[in-house]
């Protein structure tokens, strides 16, 4: 069986990232795919991708399909 592990600090630098730019990429959900499946997603981690989520509810977060923001 492969695992997935997401590299530590990662969830942090997605969500400032995103909240920086305003834009989710293809990269950064494939990476917050691998951290909500990994088993070990502590709970400050878990609720910043809650408020990450509702920000793109509300528009303030755009997602797209490009696979980096350097596009």
């Amino acid at each position: 069986m492969t695992y997935i592990q997401i590299l530590p600090g990662a969830v942090s630098e997605i969500i400032a990232a995103s909240a920086d730019s305003g834009v989710l990429t293809l990269a950064d959900r494939y990476g917050l795919m691998a951290a909500i499946l990994d088993e070990f997603l502590e709970e400050e981690e878990e609720e910043a991708l809650n408020r990450l989520l509702r920000r793109v509810i509300r528009g303030r977060i755009h997602v797209v399909d490009q696979i980096s923001r350097d596009r």
